[in-house]
């Protein structure tokens, strides 16, 4: 049972990650090398910081709505997941400031599904902490990863990361509303 609470919290880590990691990708074509590790760090401090946000909104309500668990969870999981599937096919035509506060919003940007998943993360473990730990290693591994990786493999494979990562997410909520 442990073992399949880290794989889960893990492959929601990695679904998380992977909208920054396709934004990092064009992030990556500017070529900014300097600022890959502080854009890297921005976007795992945000991945830490808004789950536990997300679990205190969540206890609250929990503890205000009597509903069965596994399947308040699942929804969370499917609706963050269509979210994801959904904005991977929207055109954006984006121009990227290279500057701290954009490098601010971008870690935003790419953890808003962080602060909703967090509201159902109590649900799935207790130990708050060791996920948000494991999201923002993972998501600063992955935006650095996609910096690095940068223009040839975004006109290729970003939007196919996105989805894969909604998804992986969908079917995690499915799995608990089974439960």
């Amino acid at each position: 049972m442990i073992r399949l609470k880290i794989i889960t919290i893990f492959l929601i880590a990695v679904s998380l990650s992977m909208d920054a990691f396709s934004l990092a990708l064009i992030y990556g074509t500017k070529k900014k090398k300097k600022k890959d590790k502080l854009l890297s760090l921005i976007v795992g401090v945000y991945h830490f910081i808004m789950p536990l946000i997300g679990v205190i909104i969540g206890n609250l309500i929990t503890s205000k709505i009597l509903i069965n668990t596994n399947i308040l969870v699942g929804i969370i999981l499917s609706l963050i997941a269509v979210e994801m599937i959904i904005s991977s096919f929207k055109e954006t035509n984006n121009k990227f400031l290279l500057t701290f506060p954009s490098y601010l919003i971008f870690g935003l940007s790419v953890s808003i599904d962080s602060l909703t998943t967090g509201i159902g993360l109590s649900l799935i473990t207790k130990n708050c902490i060791f996920s948000s730990t494991v999201f923002c290693v993972t998501s600063m591994l992955f935006t650095y990863l996609g910096l690095n990786l940068g223009d040839t493999l975004n006109r290729k494979y970003g939007k196919i990361s996105t989805i894969l990562g909604g998804m992986v997410l969908f079917i995690l909520g499915f799995l608990y509303i089974l439960k």
